[in-house]
Order: C-alpha cells, then structure tokens, then sequence
C-alpha cells in the first residue's frame, strides 16, 4: 500500500502539478487574441463538469455556456469558437503526452521496477544460470508495427512531444514556451490520406531513434548469457513491419508501395551502420583497424548515395569483415574498445539489412477468389475429378499444383496484385535477404483449407521450387479459435505441407487476433476462446514436434486486447507454448511504450522478463486446475450468450450509425486504410473493421467491447451462491485477474452521464439504458470479485493519468455530442441553407475524434 501511495503522489508531483504550471503558460499564449479562447476555455470545462452532474444534456451545456460568457456571438462566431476549442484541448493532450514522457523514469520506478534485471538476480540465487543460457538460444521476442490507424499525431507534431518532452526534462520552461507556441501554430488535421508508403516513413522514425539502440542495449546486457560476442540467437529481438505489406482491405497497398518500403527500411539501416561506423573510428583509431573500418563506412555512404546498388553481398559478409577488424584489436591492441565493436556487431545480426521484417497479409476471402480465377486460366491444373474429392484430398492437389499464372492475366486489379506479391518476396528477400520479408499471414482464416490455398497461389505464381515464407493462419472468430487446433492437426498429419514446415525448421506460426474476437464474441469469450486455442493448438503441435509461436494481434485499449503486457504474457502456464513472444503494437501503444528509448527499455525488458520466466520457472498462478477452467468456462459462455443477444438486437447497427461516430473515422485521414472492408453501401456486421468499431464506442465513451457481458456473467455466478468462488479466483489466478484489471481500465474510461440525454430519445431511450444497466452491474461486480474500493485502485498510474486526461478532453466529448445531435436535426431538414450547416459540424465531429484519441495514449 506504501508502495502504491508513493506512486501515486509522485504522478501527482511530476504531472499533474507540472501540467497546472505549463496548461497555465499554454493557455495565456498570443493564439487566439479575437475569441481568447484560452481564457475561456477553464470556464467551459467547469461548466462541462457541472452541468452533466447536474443532467444537462451537451446542447444545453453549450447554449447556457455562450449565454452566460458570449452573449454577443453570432452563430459563426460561436462555431468559430467550439473549432478553437477543439484545437486547445487536443494540444493539452500533447502536453500531457509529453510531461509523462518526461517523468516516465520516476512515476514507473524503471530502475526499482526491471524485471529483466530481477528475473537475471533471481536466475543467479537459484542458480538457473545454464537454463538461462539454453533458454535464450532459442527464445525470441518480436514487436510487429502496425498501420492501424489508432494516433492522429501527424509526424511535426510527434517530434515537437520529443522536443518538449526534453525541455521540460530540462526544466527550460522559456523553451517550453516557445515549443508550445510552436504546437498552437501546427496542424494536426490532414487534408488527404497517408499513402501506405508515407505511413512507413513515419513509423521508421522508431526504428531508428528508438528500436536501434535499446535493442542492442539489452542485448549487450544479456551478454553474458549469450555465448559471448557472437550469440547464435541472432533473433532475440526482432521487430516486424506491417505498412506496405497488410493487404487486408486496403486497396491502397501495392507491390510499388511495398518495394518501396522494404527498400526505405534498408535505407534506414544502412545509415545506421554509417553513423555507428563513424563513431566506432573515434576510439578505434589502430593501424590495421581505423582503415578497414573506414572502407565499410565508405561502402555504406556510397549506397546511401546511390553510387552503388548494394554496400554488401548479404549480411554474412558484413559480419565475416567486422569479424576480421575484431580479431585485430584483440590480436594486436589489447581488446581496447571491441565490446564497443562486437556491440555493434550483434546489432548487425538482429538488423541484417532489412532491419524490420515486412509482413503480407490479405484476407482469406480474396486469396480464395484470386485462386479461383488464376486456376481458370489453366484449366485441369487440378485434375478433372478435383470437386468430387474429399476436402483433404482437394489439400493435397492444392499443395501439389504445378502450373503457372501471371499476374498480368488476371483482370482484377487486387487479384493481380495478390499474385504478384507473391513473386515480389523472392525479389525483396533476394535483395535485403530472407527475413526481410518472410511471413504471409491469412486474415479471417477458416481451416486448413485456407493455408492450402495460399501455398497453391504460391506454387502458381512460380515459387515451385523451397518455399522460404511462413504461412500464418490468423484465426479471428469464436468458431475459427474453436477450430483451430483441428486445422493445425489437418495440416501437421500432410505429408506436403510436414516437408514444408521441415524446410522452416519444424516452426509454425499462428496468429490470434483479439481485436475481432472481441467484435465477433465479446470481451471474456475472446480473450477466454484465445487462450483455450493457445493450450490446443500447443499440444497438436508438440505432439507432431513442430514448435509453435503465438503471434498476438493486440491493440491499444483492452477491448482489442491491450492492457498490461507483462500481465498478459506473465500470465501464461505452461500448457501454452512461449518460446517465442510476437505481437503487435500500434497508434498510442507505439508512442507511449516505445515512444522513447526510457519508456521502450522499461517496456522490453517487461516483456522480455514475462516470456523469460513463464520458462523458467514453476509458478501454481499461471497454472488453471481443471476446477478454475470449469470456472472460467462457465463465465464466458453467460457473458457471451449475452453478448450475442445485444449484438443481435435491431437497433445494435442503426445506434452505431446514427448515435456514434462511426461514419466519420473515414473521414480523419489519419490512416491509408478505407475504415470497413467490402464494397457494399449499406453496413453490414462483418464488413466493420475491429478500430472503428471498438472506437465507436470510445467516442461516445461507453466502451461497450472492454466489459459488456461481465456483469451479467458474474451476478448469475452470485445468484448460484459461487460468488466467493471467483473472488478466490482473482487472487489465485493471474489470468483470471489481468482479464478483470483490463476490463476495469475499459470501464474508467467511460463517462455514461455524458450520453444519459439518450435515454430520453424516443427510438434509442432504452437500448441506451440496456447498455448503461450492463455497464453498472459490470462495475459493481469487478469491484466485488477483486475486493477493490474504486476502479484500478491496484494501479494508481494508470488511474490517475485515465481520470486527468477525461477531465482534459470533457469539453471535446461534449462539443462531439452537440455536434452530432446538430447533424441528427439537420439532416431531417430540407433546406439548402442546412446543408452548409450540417457540413461544418460534420466537420466538427471529424476534429473531436483526434484529441478523443490521443488522450486514451494509456490504453497500452
């Protein structure tokens, strides 16, 4: 308790006081000298607070507010003014953005709080130092950048945080200041969509400023675990790059696109080793040494110039030379600086020369049809009975197909490209080499028979020869997890696709996708039907001795499968294969975890230490007895008959439609990606992408995918008198208790009484109420079963940022909801004035979402 209360006061002492000093510069700043909106703003916050405790709906809060302040605004003045606002309030994110980034060292106690470096002291009292050792042979963690469009921070503005975050790290409040100011005058808003190509650029910041030096950092502390200067495991670390590759639903994405971001990942990597060449001269000034290294920094430059194609033959021949100049300072200069020199090594064995491996990926409805087509154009390819074969047969023809289709003969232009694709890895891994781009995931995978269909358009577009490409299923839905161990099985007992996986060292990938689960069966039975696939999908493949890795598609707020990553994997027994920790991270995960090389020390070193210990050692929390499955079980599956039955109420899509702000995330320009798949005009389920969705939600701040079903779930338990049951669950179970603590965090985030003007309306007034009553009854009883006073009680960092950020961006909620009731009004009238109208607070709502966004940064 003495632990969390020290907390506590310190995010209290280094950012929410610190904010009340520099929100006070900000506001008083020359911005806005007509409207002063900075002044004004203070004022409609109060009245914001007020009035929804007092019932006001956001209409009336915005009328009373211009009416007691600005009672001379004209119409266009006041627009004018809630725009402003709108700009303020989405820049005291930034601030608060920055301040935590400035702090972060303090308030996450980083040193006191490495459990990479308590995990190596505990390795050495019990002297597991030769398992260690073993263990990181083979044990690999791999962070997977997305372009989901989750952040609206374009990338002037990402770099100002970094700018300010270091002058309040200084103190240097002058130059605070000015970089505020500087934020006042820059845009966030972007009048056109990223290309893919332009969001690559933007995310590669990270890879350089931030993944290249923290990387090698760890990696040089492990070092005494790792066989010296040159570890086999050349993939502890690895990070993987979906932009220019994730295929799914974005017709945007083309082999142009990804040739372009596989050869600016190498750009990138090959600077990197110029600039650390460069360095490494300084000290290693020896004859025989100074030279050689020069010769490479010289090769590097001249690539970088486009004097030469390539600096380097493959990577092994960059490592063979480096080898080379370490065995002279050895031999002949007494070692003098080569930790310095085989650092720099062991980071060209991570990085090679495509420092983050791009992924394809595409959904399995599209590969399917592309195959159907690209089979056409040879018919008998598959033989003439092959529909009257038994499926595993029709696998076997499909896995054996020996025929060839060019891209050029399909007519379809995301067919085409689908083949392509295919032939552009060959090309892409001929150039950086294999693991530049090495993996073709299956989004909405149902079985076996998709995989088959993949290899078979591999074989097609001319790879008959060693496929070098992991085929990764991503199993999505409740039913597809249910059926994925037997897929697996299917595929592991064929004899083509056995010689495949031996030619990938016995390695299979699967990857499970959280965001969708949780769309498709809500939150308990998604995370519940995700682990349950886990220990399946282990055991099928430990007993065909094929070892599996676990590719987790985690986003940022718990209803896609964020939260704590250390808790998540920590919590793990040993009935689940971890060798192998891969997931994904994206938006305000990027930037409040890896967003700085403190924050992404920290956060790999927990999530290193999470994979690490689940091996090491035998912990009976991790481990669920056949009694607390029966538990879990019958939980989810009352939360999930629950949450079916809301998902198919009548008015679950038209609410979406016309009470949320679902529309209008197409309308950001915040990602490349079009925000539904499909190419209907009306709204159907399984056409709505998991960010909207989840988003949706957020925006109107109930949070519907992060609990709903919980309540419910647990009040039946009680009812049967087993309440007790799940309490002592919670304190026994880390599984258990990281799905409620992350449930909890969705929940604290919600704001009911921002909405409660719904349950007034005459068409939604009482689903509106079904879905308050849930979220009621989903708090009452978390708080039963984890014995807390308050939401996140446990966590008082992530409370206290969660409740200053909702108190920031409450005006930006409450103009969102006048706006959006404006558009509702509006849009029944049939007057050409209104459609100016209705356009400016369409816009309105466009420009909430940002702030919105960027303050739910501590979802991760």
């Amino acid at each position: 308790m003495v632990d969390l209360q020290a907390t506590r006061e310190s995010y209290e002492k280094e950012v929410e006081l610190k904010y009340q000093l520099y929100n006070s510069l900000f506001l008083t700043l020359p911005l806005d000298a007509v409207e002063q909106t900075g002044l004004l703003l203070p004022l409609l916050e109060d009245a914001c607070h007020q009035g929804l405790d007092q019932g006001l709906s956001p209409v009336a809060i915005i009328q009373q507010f211009f009416a007691a302040h600005k009672p001379d605004f004209s119409k266009t003045q006041q627009l004018n003014f809630l725009f402003k606002i709108i700009q303020y309030v989405e820049r005291q994110v930034v601030l608060i953005d920055a301040l935590e980034d400035a702090a972060y060292a303090g308030i996450h106690r980083t040193e006191e709080h490495n459990r990479l470096r308590l995990l190596t002291e505990q390795v050495s009292v019990e002297g597991k130092q030769e398992q260690l050792r073993s263990l990181l042979e083979h044990f690999g963690a791999r962070v997977i950048l997305t372009a989901h469009p989750t952040q609206f921070y374009p990338g002037q503005v990402l770099a100002i945080i970094t700018d300010l975050t270091s002058a309040i790290e200084q103190s240097d409040v002058d130059r605070v200041r000015d970089l505020l100011q500087q934020l006042g005058n820059t845009p966030f808003f972007k009048k056109t969509k990223p290309s893919p190509f332009e969001e690559a650029t933007q995310l590669s910041w990270y890879l350089g400023n931030i993944f290249y030096p923290a990387f090698a950092k760890i990696s040089d502390f492990l070092l005494q675990y790792t066989a010296g200067a040159a570890p086999d495991n050349n993939q502890l670390f690895s990070i993987g790059f979906w932009p220019g590759g994730d295929r799914d639903g974005n017709p945007f994405v083309t082999c142009s696109e990804t040739r372009q971001v596989a050869a600016k990942l190498r750009f990138i990597i090959v600077e990197c080793y110029r600039n650390e060449l460069r360095h490494l001269k300084r000290r290693l000034s020896f004859e025989g040494v100074y030279d050689a290294l020069e010769n490479l920094e010289k090769l590097c430059h001249a690539e970088l110039t486009g004097l030469i194609d390539r600096a380097f033959s493959s990577v092994e021949e960059f490592i063979e030379r480096l080898s080379a100049i370490s065995a002279v300072v050895e031999e002949k200069h007494q070692g003098l600086y080569l930790d310095r020199l085989n650092s720099f090594q062991r980071k060209v064995q991570m990085f090679g020369f495509h420092f983050a491996s791009l992924d394809i990926r595409q959904d399995s409805r599209v590969i399917e049809k592309t195959l159907n087509n690209a089979l056409s154009l040879v018919p008998d390819a598959l033989g003439v009975d092959f529909e009257s074969l038994s499926e595993t047969a029709q696998i076997n023809r499909l896995l054996n197909v020996d025929a060839r289709v060019t891209p050029e003969q399909l007519q379809d232009e995301t067919e085409s490209d689908t083949l392509a694709s295919m032939q552009l890895i060959k090309e892409i891994q001929q150039a950086n080499g294999a693991l530049s781009i090495h993996r073709y995931i299956i989004s909405n995978c149902r079985g076996a028979r998709d995989i088959a269909n993949v290899i078979a358009l591999f074989r097609l577009s001319g790879w008959l020869d060693k496929l070098t490409v992991d085929i990764v299923p991503l199993f999505e839905t409740i039913s597809d997890l249910e059926g994925a161990d037997a897929a697996m099985i299917e595929l592991y007992q064929n004899q083509l696709y056995r010689s495949h996986l031996r030619n990938r060292l016995d390695q299979q990938t699967v990857m499970l996708g959280f965001s969708d689960g949780t769309k498709d069966g809500g939150y308990l039975m998604a995370n519940w039907g995700i682990y349950k696939a886990k220990e399946a999908i282990t055991s099928v493949s430990r007993e065909n001795s094929i070892q599996v890795t676990f590719f987790d598609g985690r986003g940022g707020p718990p209803a896609r499968g964020g939260g704590s990553t250390y808790k998540f994997y920590a919590a793990l027994g040993k009935n689940i294969s971890n060798d192998k920790i891969h997931l994904t991270v994206q938006g305000q995960t990027i930037s409040s975890y890896y967003g700085t090389e403190t924050a992404a020390l920290h956060n790999l070193n927990q999530l290193l230490a999470a994979g690490l210990e689940s091996n090491l050692f035998d912990r009976p929390e991790r481990e669920l007895s056949p009694t607390q499955r029966s538990q879990i079980d019958r939980l989810a599956e009352i939360s999930h008959d629950k949450y079916l039955k809301f998902k198919a109420h009548p008015l679950f899509l038209p609410y979406l439609e016309e009470m949320s702000t679902l529309h209008y995330y197409a309308q950001s320009n915040i990602g490349s990606r079009p925000a539904k798949r499909g190419q209907s005009e009306g709204l159907k389920f399984e056409d709505l992408r998991a960010i909207p969705f989840v988003g949706a939600w957020g925006q109107l701040k109930q949070n519907v995918p992060g609990y709903f079903g919980l309540g419910s779930a647990l009040k039946e338990m009680e009812k049967q008198g087993q309440l007790d049951d799940y309490r002592a669950l919670y304190n026994e179970s880390k599984f258990f208790e990281a799905m409620i603590s992350n449930s909890m965090q969705s929940m604290c985030k919600s704001i009911f009484k921002l909405t409660a003007y719904m349950e007034q309306n005459e068409k939604y007034g009482q689903f509106w109420r079904l879905i308050k009553d849930e979220f009621e009854l989903s708090r009452e009883m978390a708080l039963r079963v984890s014995g807390q006073q308050e939401l996140l009680e446990d966590n008082p960092i992530s409370q206290a940022s969660i409740k200053l950020r909702m108190n920031i961006v409450l005006p930006l909620l409450v103009i969102q909801q006048y706006a959006l009731t404006q558009v509702h009004s509006l849009s029944k009238q049939d007057d050409p004035k209104s459609v100016k109208q209705l356009q400016t607070f369409e816009k309105m709502i466009v420009r909430s979402l940002f702030g919105n966004i960027n303050a739910s940064r501590n979802s991760a």
